[in-house]
């Protein structure tokens, strides 16, 4: 991955005038913490940019962060708490073995507790910090609603429910509206795999025996796939192994979706999109307008924000455990 730049901080400025959110349990607002943590955003949004510039693979895994503890019980930062002798929490659960960079979020934590304590919630600190990661890897800037309250459950057996990378376009946009969201947003929010990496083992069934018919999926681009085989053997022993979702993967941008109307998918949910008539078209329109792309992105980034907002949590004094 290319180093990470500051001077991506120009950020694609869109404004999207939300105060509020109809339909959402609590009400969120763009200005919660004006009076009671004034510096909220900018605490988070520098402690982000340090650790993005120690680490160029911090922005693909705190928006990964953001889209894995919204899908699961809303976005209540349930994916933060640790496992106990009692409980195995979602980040145990395999779909979340691979995330990291919780530390990002408790280093912005520690701070805004010393700022304003018990004020900002963990859930708003993922919020805004995954729009961060997009601004500052180039791509849209949005006003993030605030106001979420942190839940109290977390269980690994819940992450079953996430959208898997062999889904087809039917499974996911039933995943998605089980959440608010509709085809659209489906299509907008994959491109987060702009910033994306993945293991061999998340995509390898495509490149071996992938059915009685093709060895490999005829959807791939051959060339692409040959060059995916040499980096995912069968055996593979190497653990660490696999591909970038995107060509251009420490910047944001539409690429992502170029790469589908060239059969380079990495995994057979996103090909899917581009070979169903529900999204294609929005797949092309997308590769065609990064501009689009983009509006189309922070939008829906909003409303994913406000998926099962909790207005009786608490805010925790420690993103890892309950209070």
């Amino acid at each position: 991955m290319a180093g990470f730049s500051p001077r991506k901080l120009s950020f694609s400025i869109i404004f999207l005038g939300l105060m509020t959110v109809l339909g959402s349990q609590a009400a969120l607002d763009v200005h919660y913490y004006d009076r009671t943590c004034p510096e909220a955003e900018k605490i988070i949004r520098y402690t982000v940019l340090n650790a993005s510039m120690h680490d160029a693979k911090v922005p693909a895994r705190i928006l990964r962060m953001f889209f894995h503890d919204c899908f699961i019980r809303g976005c209540d930062a349930s994916v933060l708490l640790d496992s106990t002798p009692q409980n195995q929490a979602e980040k145990d659960g395999p779909p979340n073995i691979s995330l990291r960079a919780f530390y990002v979020i408790d280093d912005a934590k520690t701070k805004l507790e010393s700022a304003c304590p018990k004020t900002v919630s963990c859930a708003d600190i993922v919020a805004i910090a995954a729009r961060d990661v997009v601004a500052m890897s180039g791509g849209p800037f949005w006003n993030v609603l605030k106001g979420r309250k942190d839940g109290r459950i977390s269980k690994a057996s819940e992450t079953i429910n996430l959208p898997a990378p062999t889904f087809n376009v039917s499974t996911l946009i039933q995943s998605f509206t089980k959440r608010g969201l509709g085809v659209k947003d489906l299509v907008a929010l994959s491109g987060g795999h702009t910033l994306g990496f993945s293991h061999c083992s998340s995509f390898q069934a495509r490149l071996h025996n992938f059915s009685s018919v093709h060895d490999i999926d005829p959807t791939m681009n051959p060339e692409f796939a040959e060059t995916l085989k040499k980096k995912c053997p069968k055996p593979n022993k190497n653990g660490n192994a696999g591909q970038f979702l995107d060509s251009t993967a420490s910047t944001f941008d539409n690429n992502y979706y170029k790469q589908l109307l060239a059969g380079k998918g990495v995994f057979g949910s996103d090909q899917a999109l581009y070979g169903d008539y529900r999204t294609k078209w929005i797949v092309e329109s997308f590769a065609n307008d990064q501009s689009l792309f983009f509006k189309e992105f922070a939008t829906s980034m909003v409303k994913l924000g406000n998926v099962g907002v909790m207005e009786k949590g608490e805010v925790r004094l420690n993103c890892r455990v309950v209070n």
